[in-house]
Protein backbone atom coordinates (compact mmCIF):
# COMPACT_ATOMS: atom_id res chain seq x y z
CA UNK A 1 0.00 0.00 0.00
CA UNK A 2 0.73 3.56 -0.85
CA UNK A 3 2.19 5.41 2.26
CA UNK A 4 -0.53 7.72 4.26
CA UNK A 5 0.80 11.74 3.57
CA UNK A 6 -1.67 14.13 5.36
CA UNK A 7 -1.21 18.32 4.36
CA UNK A 8 1.11 20.25 5.43
CA UNK A 9 -1.38 22.36 7.20
CA UNK A 10 -3.45 19.41 8.60
CA UNK A 11 -5.15 20.46 11.91
CA UNK A 12 -4.71 17.84 14.57
CA UNK A 13 -6.28 18.40 17.83
CA UNK A 14 -8.98 17.45 20.14
CA UNK A 15 -12.78 18.13 20.78
CA UNK A 16 -14.52 18.77 23.95
CA UNK A 17 -18.17 20.45 24.82
CA UNK A 18 -19.10 23.22 27.91
CA UNK A 19 -21.50 21.01 29.27
CA UNK A 20 -19.42 17.84 29.22
CA UNK A 21 -16.14 19.62 30.50
CA UNK A 22 -16.33 22.60 32.45
CA UNK A 23 -18.92 21.70 35.47
CA UNK A 24 -19.32 25.70 37.74
CA UNK A 25 -22.79 24.51 36.37
CA UNK A 26 -23.92 28.35 38.44
CA UNK A 27 -20.75 30.22 38.78
CA UNK A 28 -20.36 33.38 38.19
CA UNK A 29 -23.23 34.44 36.86
CA UNK A 30 -24.01 31.11 34.69
CA UNK A 31 -27.81 29.97 34.56
CA UNK A 32 -29.09 26.43 33.77
CA UNK A 33 -28.82 24.50 30.73
CA UNK A 34 -31.03 20.93 29.85
CA UNK A 35 -27.83 19.61 30.50
CA UNK A 36 -28.39 20.62 34.45
CA UNK A 37 -31.58 18.12 34.41
CA UNK A 38 -30.18 15.54 32.47
CA UNK A 39 -28.24 13.23 35.07
CA UNK A 40 -28.94 10.37 32.78
CA UNK A 41 -27.96 11.63 29.22
CA UNK A 42 -30.32 11.01 26.44
CA UNK A 43 -30.98 7.19 28.29
CA UNK A 44 -32.46 8.81 30.90
CA UNK A 45 -35.59 11.45 31.84
CA UNK A 46 -35.07 14.75 33.10
CA UNK A 47 -35.49 16.14 36.41
CA UNK A 48 -37.16 19.37 37.64
CA UNK A 49 -33.91 20.58 38.96
CA UNK A 50 -30.72 19.91 39.02
CA UNK A 51 -29.64 17.08 41.13
CA UNK A 52 -26.58 15.76 43.16
CA UNK A 53 -26.19 12.40 41.02
CA UNK A 54 -25.91 14.82 37.78
CA UNK A 55 -22.19 14.59 36.80
CA UNK A 56 -21.74 17.54 34.61
CA UNK A 57 -22.75 20.15 37.10
CA UNK A 58 -18.31 19.55 38.23
CA UNK A 59 -17.54 17.15 35.29
CA UNK A 60 -13.91 17.51 35.33
CA UNK A 61 -13.72 21.24 36.60
CA UNK A 62 -11.97 22.42 33.02
CA UNK A 63 -13.35 25.83 34.09
CA UNK A 64 -10.56 25.93 36.78
CA UNK A 65 -8.46 24.24 35.46
CA UNK A 66 -8.65 25.14 32.04
CA UNK A 67 -4.56 26.58 32.31
CA UNK A 68 -3.31 23.25 33.10
CA UNK A 69 -5.43 21.30 30.56
CA UNK A 70 -4.62 23.55 27.71
CA UNK A 71 -0.48 23.07 28.67
CA UNK A 72 -1.50 19.32 27.82
CA UNK A 73 -2.82 19.83 24.80
CA UNK A 74 -0.17 21.92 23.71
CA UNK A 75 2.39 19.31 24.90
CA UNK A 76 0.66 16.99 22.83
CA UNK A 77 1.16 19.90 19.34
CA UNK A 78 -2.42 20.33 19.40
CA UNK A 79 -2.90 22.84 16.33
CA UNK A 80 -6.46 23.03 16.98
CA UNK A 81 -9.05 22.60 19.64
CA UNK A 82 -12.68 22.55 19.37
CA UNK A 83 -14.82 23.15 22.13
CA UNK A 84 -18.19 25.21 22.58
CA UNK A 85 -19.38 28.50 24.10
CA UNK A 86 -22.12 27.79 26.95
CA UNK A 87 -25.23 29.43 26.14
CA UNK A 88 -25.84 30.23 29.68
CA UNK A 89 -22.69 31.15 30.34
CA UNK A 90 -23.36 34.80 28.05
CA UNK A 91 -27.22 34.85 28.47
CA UNK A 92 -28.03 32.89 31.89
CA UNK A 93 -31.82 32.40 30.68
CA UNK A 94 -31.15 32.84 26.72
CA UNK A 95 -33.76 35.75 26.41
CA UNK A 96 -31.66 37.98 28.17
CA UNK A 97 -31.14 41.43 27.06
CA UNK A 98 -27.38 41.74 27.76
CA UNK A 99 -24.62 39.63 28.23
CA UNK A 100 -22.95 37.84 31.04
CA UNK A 101 -20.05 39.76 31.15
CA UNK A 102 -18.17 37.19 33.74
CA UNK A 103 -19.01 34.72 31.39
CA UNK A 104 -17.44 36.41 28.53
CA UNK A 105 -14.31 36.83 30.54
CA UNK A 106 -13.81 33.29 30.85
CA UNK A 107 -13.84 32.59 27.03
CA UNK A 108 -11.58 35.23 26.46
CA UNK A 109 -8.91 33.46 28.94
CA UNK A 110 -10.15 30.24 27.09
CA UNK A 111 -8.78 32.13 23.66
CA UNK A 112 -5.81 33.98 25.19
CA UNK A 113 -4.85 30.39 26.62
CA UNK A 114 -5.03 28.74 23.50
CA UNK A 115 -3.27 31.27 21.30
CA UNK A 116 -0.31 31.97 23.65
CA UNK A 117 0.56 27.87 22.58
CA UNK A 118 -0.59 28.69 18.77
CA UNK A 119 -3.59 26.69 19.13
CA UNK A 120 -6.39 27.68 17.14
CA UNK A 121 -10.05 27.73 18.80
CA UNK A 122 -12.89 26.45 16.76
CA UNK A 123 -16.01 26.90 18.59
CA UNK A 124 -19.34 25.28 18.52
CA UNK A 125 -22.05 27.84 18.85
CA UNK A 126 -24.71 25.40 19.85
CA UNK A 127 -23.64 22.37 21.47
CA UNK A 128 -26.41 20.32 22.92
CA UNK A 129 -26.64 22.95 25.75
CA UNK A 130 -29.60 25.19 25.25
CA UNK A 131 -30.43 27.02 28.31
CA UNK A 132 -33.24 25.59 30.10
CA UNK A 133 -35.47 28.69 30.29
CA UNK A 134 -35.72 28.67 26.41
CA UNK A 135 -36.90 24.93 26.76
CA UNK A 136 -39.17 25.33 29.37
CA UNK A 137 -40.74 28.69 28.21
CA UNK A 138 -40.51 28.18 24.46
CA UNK A 139 -40.39 24.37 23.90
CA UNK A 140 -36.86 25.10 22.28
CA UNK A 141 -36.59 24.79 18.89
CA UNK A 142 -40.28 24.60 18.03
CA UNK A 143 -40.59 27.83 18.56
CA UNK A 144 -39.50 30.38 15.98
CA UNK A 145 -38.62 33.29 18.99
CA UNK A 146 -35.36 31.07 18.92
CA UNK A 147 -33.73 32.40 16.09
CA UNK A 148 -33.73 35.73 17.51
CA UNK A 149 -32.32 34.76 20.58
CA UNK A 150 -29.55 32.76 18.82
CA UNK A 151 -29.05 35.66 16.62
CA UNK A 152 -28.62 37.54 19.58
CA UNK A 153 -26.02 35.39 21.45
CA UNK A 154 -23.90 35.41 17.80
CA UNK A 155 -24.34 38.56 17.56
CA UNK A 156 -22.33 39.15 21.10
CA UNK A 157 -19.59 36.30 20.64
CA UNK A 158 -18.46 37.32 17.26
CA UNK A 159 -17.92 40.95 17.89
CA UNK A 160 -16.57 39.90 21.46
CA UNK A 161 -14.37 37.26 19.63
CA UNK A 162 -13.78 37.90 16.10
CA UNK A 163 -9.86 38.87 16.93
CA UNK A 164 -9.77 35.37 18.67
CA UNK A 165 -11.54 32.81 16.77
CA UNK A 166 -11.50 31.99 13.14
CA UNK A 167 -13.71 28.94 12.77
CA UNK A 168 -17.19 28.60 13.93
CA UNK A 169 -19.26 25.49 13.43
CA UNK A 170 -23.23 26.81 14.35
CA UNK A 171 -25.29 23.65 15.97
CA UNK A 172 -23.55 20.62 16.90
CA UNK A 173 -24.79 16.85 15.08
CA UNK A 174 -27.51 18.95 13.64
CA UNK A 175 -29.62 16.39 12.16
CA UNK A 176 -29.74 14.32 15.71
CA UNK A 177 -32.32 16.54 16.59
CA UNK A 178 -34.98 13.67 14.83
CA UNK A 179 -33.81 11.22 17.18
CA UNK A 180 -32.87 13.45 20.38
CA UNK A 181 -35.07 16.27 20.08
CA UNK A 182 -34.53 17.41 23.95
CA UNK A 183 -30.58 17.30 23.93
CA UNK A 184 -30.42 18.54 20.18
CA UNK A 185 -33.05 21.19 20.00
CA UNK A 186 -34.00 22.15 23.48
CA UNK A 187 -37.52 20.81 23.37
CA UNK A 188 -39.00 19.56 26.80
CA UNK A 189 -42.09 18.14 25.03
CA UNK A 190 -41.79 14.05 25.02
CA UNK A 191 -40.63 12.63 21.46
CA UNK A 192 -43.72 10.28 21.69
CA UNK A 193 -45.74 13.58 21.89
CA UNK A 194 -44.10 14.92 18.77
CA UNK A 195 -45.29 14.76 15.99
CA UNK A 196 -43.34 15.01 12.40
CA UNK A 197 -45.25 18.14 11.58
CA UNK A 198 -43.13 19.66 14.90
CA UNK A 199 -39.63 18.17 14.31
CA UNK A 200 -39.30 19.14 10.91
CA UNK A 201 -40.59 22.53 11.82
CA UNK A 202 -37.97 23.19 14.37
CA UNK A 203 -35.41 21.88 11.86
CA UNK A 204 -36.78 24.25 9.79
CA UNK A 205 -35.64 27.29 12.41
CA UNK A 206 -32.67 26.13 12.92
CA UNK A 207 -31.64 26.00 9.29
CA UNK A 208 -32.73 29.06 9.14
CA UNK A 209 -30.90 30.31 12.53
CA UNK A 210 -27.48 28.33 10.74
CA UNK A 211 -27.79 30.47 7.54
CA UNK A 212 -28.08 33.44 9.47
CA UNK A 213 -25.55 32.97 11.51
CA UNK A 214 -22.86 32.37 8.20
CA UNK A 215 -24.00 35.55 6.87
CA UNK A 216 -23.58 37.63 10.43
CA UNK A 217 -20.04 35.87 10.64
CA UNK A 218 -18.76 36.73 7.05
CA UNK A 219 -20.07 40.41 7.46
CA UNK A 220 -18.49 40.95 10.81
CA UNK A 221 -15.48 39.01 10.55
CA UNK A 222 -13.75 38.91 7.40
CA UNK A 223 -12.01 36.12 6.92
CA UNK A 224 -13.65 33.81 8.90
CA UNK A 225 -14.90 30.17 8.17
CA UNK A 226 -18.01 28.84 9.26
CA UNK A 227 -19.12 25.00 9.03
CA UNK A 228 -22.17 22.95 9.72
CA UNK A 229 -21.37 20.14 11.65
CA UNK A 230 -23.43 16.81 11.05
CA UNK A 231 -23.48 13.26 12.59
CA UNK A 232 -22.36 11.12 10.19
CA UNK A 233 -23.45 7.49 9.88
CA UNK A 234 -22.91 5.64 6.59
CA UNK A 235 -25.59 3.40 5.79
CA UNK A 236 -25.00 0.14 4.44
CA UNK A 237 -27.89 -2.46 2.74
CA UNK A 238 -28.50 -5.71 5.04
CA UNK A 239 -27.98 -7.68 1.71
CA UNK A 240 -27.77 -6.77 -1.74
CA UNK A 241 -32.03 -7.35 -2.02
CA UNK A 242 -32.50 -3.63 -3.74
CA UNK A 243 -34.91 -3.70 -1.61
CA UNK A 244 -32.41 -2.86 1.47
CA UNK A 245 -30.31 -1.05 -0.94
CA UNK A 246 -33.57 1.55 -1.28
CA UNK A 247 -34.23 1.55 2.33
CA UNK A 248 -30.21 2.63 2.70
CA UNK A 249 -30.48 5.46 0.17
CA UNK A 250 -33.56 6.42 2.16
CA UNK A 251 -32.56 6.45 5.58
CA UNK A 252 -29.01 8.10 4.45
CA UNK A 253 -31.27 11.00 2.61
CA UNK A 254 -32.36 11.67 5.99
CA UNK A 255 -29.21 12.74 7.29
CA UNK A 256 -28.01 14.20 3.99
CA UNK A 257 -30.38 16.97 3.80
CA UNK A 258 -29.17 19.06 6.53
CA UNK A 259 -26.02 19.11 4.77
CA UNK A 260 -27.67 19.88 1.96
CA UNK A 261 -29.63 23.29 2.65
CA UNK A 262 -26.73 24.42 4.98
CA UNK A 263 -23.91 23.13 1.61
CA UNK A 264 -26.73 24.14 -1.36
CA UNK A 265 -28.46 26.65 -0.05
CA UNK A 266 -32.03 25.23 -0.69
CA UNK A 267 -34.19 22.59 0.09
CA UNK A 268 -33.93 19.41 -2.11
CA UNK A 269 -36.36 17.80 -4.35
CA UNK A 270 -36.50 14.24 -2.26
CA UNK A 271 -37.56 15.84 0.85
CA UNK A 272 -40.14 17.84 -0.36
CA UNK A 273 -41.10 14.60 -1.95
CA UNK A 274 -40.85 12.95 1.44
CA UNK A 275 -42.60 16.17 3.18
CA UNK A 276 -45.67 15.99 1.30
CA UNK A 277 -45.83 12.45 1.93
CA UNK A 278 -45.81 12.24 5.36
CA UNK A 279 -47.86 15.65 5.19
CA UNK A 280 -45.65 18.12 6.49
CA UNK A 281 -45.93 21.33 5.85
CA UNK A 282 -43.09 23.23 6.72
CA UNK A 283 -44.06 27.13 7.66
CA UNK A 284 -41.87 29.44 5.82
CA UNK A 285 -41.67 33.35 6.92
CA UNK A 286 -41.09 35.93 3.52
CA UNK A 287 -37.47 35.75 2.82
CA UNK A 288 -36.42 32.32 4.52
CA UNK A 289 -35.76 31.00 1.33
CA UNK A 290 -33.79 33.82 -0.02
CA UNK A 291 -31.96 33.84 3.67
CA UNK A 292 -30.68 29.88 3.17
CA UNK A 293 -28.60 30.60 0.34
CA UNK A 294 -26.01 31.74 2.75
CA UNK A 295 -24.32 28.72 2.53
CA UNK A 296 -21.05 27.53 4.92
CA UNK A 297 -17.46 27.40 3.51
CA UNK A 298 -16.69 23.78 5.08
CA UNK A 299 -18.62 20.81 6.19
CA UNK A 300 -17.92 19.09 9.25
CA UNK A 301 -19.36 16.14 11.18
CA UNK A 302 -18.70 13.24 13.91
CA UNK A 303 -17.89 9.89 12.82
CA UNK A 304 -18.23 6.59 15.16
CA UNK A 305 -20.11 3.99 13.67
CA UNK A 306 -21.44 2.94 10.57
CA UNK A 307 -24.74 0.97 10.38
CA UNK A 308 -27.34 -1.49 8.32
CA UNK A 309 -30.68 -0.77 6.82
CA UNK A 310 -33.33 -3.07 5.78
CA UNK A 311 -36.41 -2.76 4.17
CA UNK A 312 -37.92 -5.40 6.81
CA UNK A 313 -38.41 -4.35 10.54
CA UNK A 314 -35.27 -5.62 12.49
CA UNK A 315 -34.12 -4.64 16.14
CA UNK A 316 -32.13 -1.49 15.99
CA UNK A 317 -28.14 -1.63 18.10
CA UNK A 318 -26.52 0.45 20.00
CA UNK A 319 -24.67 3.67 18.52
CA UNK A 320 -24.36 7.66 18.70
CA UNK A 321 -27.45 9.39 19.29
CA UNK A 322 -29.38 7.19 16.26
CA UNK A 323 -29.61 3.46 16.08
CA UNK A 324 -29.64 0.98 13.01
CA UNK A 325 -29.62 -2.21 12.23
CA UNK A 326 -26.30 -4.36 13.62
CA UNK A 327 -23.86 -4.98 10.72
CA UNK A 328 -22.55 -8.92 11.11
CA UNK A 329 -18.97 -8.01 9.73
CA UNK A 330 -18.02 -5.71 12.66
CA UNK A 331 -16.97 -6.00 15.78
CA UNK A 332 -18.47 -3.74 19.01
CA UNK A 333 -16.78 -1.52 21.24
CA UNK A 334 -17.75 -2.19 25.48
CA UNK A 335 -20.92 0.03 24.72
CA UNK A 336 -22.12 -1.62 21.56
CA UNK A 337 -20.81 0.75 19.02
CA UNK A 338 -19.60 -0.85 15.63
CA UNK A 339 -16.24 0.12 15.20
CA UNK A 340 -15.78 0.04 11.19
CA UNK A 341 -12.77 2.59 10.56
CA UNK A 342 -13.43 1.97 6.41
CA UNK A 343 -16.62 3.21 7.06
CA UNK A 344 -14.98 6.68 7.60
CA UNK A 345 -12.87 6.85 4.50
CA UNK A 346 -16.71 6.01 2.80
CA UNK A 347 -18.25 9.11 4.45
CA UNK A 348 -15.31 11.54 3.11
CA UNK A 349 -15.57 10.32 0.18
CA UNK A 350 -19.45 10.09 -0.52
CA UNK A 351 -19.47 14.03 1.39
CA UNK A 352 -16.42 15.41 -0.96
CA UNK A 353 -18.26 14.19 -4.06
CA UNK A 354 -21.81 15.39 -3.10
CA UNK A 355 -20.73 18.85 -1.37
CA UNK A 356 -16.96 19.47 -3.15
CA UNK A 357 -16.41 21.65 0.08
CA UNK A 358 -13.14 21.03 2.11
CA UNK A 359 -14.63 18.51 5.39
CA UNK A 360 -13.17 18.47 8.71
CA UNK A 361 -13.74 15.65 10.97
CA UNK A 362 -14.12 17.07 14.27
CA UNK A 363 -15.62 14.35 16.33
CA UNK A 364 -14.29 10.13 16.39
CA UNK A 365 -12.45 8.38 19.11
CA UNK A 366 -13.17 5.06 21.44
CA UNK A 367 -15.19 5.26 24.55
CA UNK A 368 -13.87 2.38 26.81
CA UNK A 369 -12.95 1.65 30.42
CA UNK A 370 -9.87 2.76 31.01
CA UNK A 371 -7.39 1.56 34.18
CA UNK A 372 -5.30 4.11 36.11
CA UNK A 373 -1.70 1.45 36.52
CA UNK A 374 1.80 2.21 37.39
CA UNK A 375 4.25 2.58 34.37
CA UNK A 376 8.01 1.31 34.93
CA UNK A 377 8.91 4.73 35.96
CA UNK A 378 6.32 4.78 39.07
CA UNK A 379 3.98 7.20 37.46
CA UNK A 380 0.06 6.56 36.61
CA UNK A 381 -0.60 5.98 34.00
CA UNK A 382 -3.18 4.18 31.21
CA UNK A 383 -2.15 1.35 28.78
CA UNK A 384 -5.09 2.13 26.79
CA UNK A 385 -3.79 0.29 23.31
CA UNK A 386 -6.98 -0.15 21.93
CA UNK A 387 -7.50 3.08 21.92
CA UNK A 388 -3.72 3.39 19.49
CA UNK A 389 -5.29 0.86 17.68
CA UNK A 390 -9.14 2.59 17.31
CA UNK A 391 -7.52 5.82 15.96
CA UNK A 392 -4.38 4.87 14.09
CA UNK A 393 -7.12 2.51 11.94
CA UNK A 394 -9.30 5.30 11.38
CA UNK A 395 -6.43 7.74 10.84
CA UNK A 396 -4.96 5.44 7.87
CA UNK A 397 -8.21 5.54 6.63
CA UNK A 398 -8.35 9.23 6.67
CA UNK A 399 -5.28 9.60 4.43
CA UNK A 400 -6.46 7.05 2.56
CA UNK A 401 -9.23 9.28 1.53
CA UNK A 402 -6.89 12.20 1.34
CA UNK A 403 -5.23 9.75 -1.65
CA UNK A 404 -8.65 9.83 -3.14
CA UNK A 405 -8.33 12.96 -3.35
CA UNK A 406 -10.74 14.54 -0.53
CA UNK A 407 -10.21 17.89 0.52
CA UNK A 408 -9.64 17.19 4.80
CA UNK A 409 -8.75 20.02 7.02
CA UNK A 410 -8.49 18.11 10.13
CA UNK A 411 -9.13 16.11 12.59
CA UNK A 412 -10.21 16.68 16.30
CA UNK A 413 -10.67 13.44 18.23
CA UNK A 414 -13.61 13.53 20.58
CA UNK A 415 -13.04 14.06 23.98
CA UNK A 416 -9.42 14.54 24.08
CA UNK A 417 -9.53 14.68 27.59
CA UNK A 418 -11.75 12.26 29.62
CA UNK A 419 -15.26 13.86 30.07
CA UNK A 420 -19.05 13.41 30.75
CA UNK A 421 -19.95 11.16 28.19
CA UNK A 422 -23.28 12.75 26.18
CA UNK A 423 -25.21 9.44 26.08
CA UNK A 424 -24.91 8.15 29.36
CA UNK A 425 -23.94 10.74 31.58
CA UNK A 426 -21.10 8.51 32.65
CA UNK A 427 -17.20 9.02 33.35
CA UNK A 428 -17.03 5.12 33.33
CA UNK A 429 -17.34 5.31 29.22
CA UNK A 430 -13.74 7.73 28.68
CA UNK A 431 -12.15 8.98 25.65
CA UNK A 432 -9.64 10.96 26.49
CA UNK A 433 -5.48 11.06 26.25
CA UNK A 434 -5.45 12.65 29.45
CA UNK A 435 -7.11 10.88 32.23
CA UNK A 436 -9.28 12.65 34.85
CA UNK A 437 -9.17 11.00 38.36
CA UNK A 438 -13.06 11.53 38.95
CA UNK A 439 -15.44 8.38 39.50
CA UNK A 440 -19.42 8.27 38.55
CA UNK A 441 -19.79 8.15 42.48
CA UNK A 442 -18.46 11.57 42.77
CA UNK A 443 -15.14 10.79 44.19
CA UNK A 444 -11.98 11.41 42.93
CA UNK A 445 -9.01 14.15 42.88
CA UNK A 446 -9.53 15.68 39.38
CA UNK A 447 -6.01 15.04 38.93
CA UNK A 448 -5.05 14.03 35.37
CA UNK A 449 -2.44 11.91 34.38
CA UNK A 450 -1.27 11.20 30.54
CA UNK A 451 -2.60 7.60 28.95
CA UNK A 452 -0.30 6.01 26.43
CA UNK A 453 -2.57 7.48 24.23
CA UNK A 454 -1.50 11.00 25.28
CA UNK A 455 2.37 10.60 23.30
CA UNK A 456 1.32 8.20 20.45
CA UNK A 457 -0.67 11.23 19.44
CA UNK A 458 1.83 13.24 20.44
CA UNK A 459 3.85 11.61 17.79
CA UNK A 460 1.28 11.78 15.12
CA UNK A 461 1.26 15.28 15.03
CA UNK A 462 5.32 15.55 15.60
CA UNK A 463 5.34 13.05 12.39
CA UNK A 464 2.46 14.98 10.54
CA UNK A 465 0.84 11.86 10.78
CA UNK A 466 3.33 9.69 8.76
CA UNK A 467 4.48 7.45 12.01
CA UNK A 468 1.06 6.00 11.20
CA UNK A 469 2.77 4.17 8.32
CA UNK A 470 4.89 2.01 10.96
CA UNK A 471 3.62 -1.76 11.27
Amino acid sequence: MKKVVFPENFLWGGAVAANQCEGAYLEDGKGLSIQDIMPKGIKGAPTEVPTEDNMKLVAVDFYHRYKEDIAMLAEMGFKVFRLSIAWSRIFPNGDDKEPNEKGLQFYDKVFDECHKYGIEPLVTISHYETPLHLAKEYDGWRSRKLIDFYMNFCRVIFDRYKDKVKYWLTFNEINSVLHQPLISGGILTPKEELTQQDLYQAIHHELVASAKAVKLAHERMPGSKVGCMILAMPTYPLTPNPEDVLAAMEAENKNYFFADVQVRGAYPKYLNTYLEEQGVKIQMEPGDEEVLKNTVDFVSFSYYVSVCESAKEMESGEGNLIGGIPNPYLKASQWGWQIDPVGLRIVLNQFYDRYQKPLFIVENGLGAVDELVRDENGQLTVEDDYRIDYMKQHLIQVGRAIQDGVEVMGYTSWGCIDLVSASTAELRKRYGFIYVDRNDDGTGTLERYRKKSFYWYKDVIRTNGDCLNED
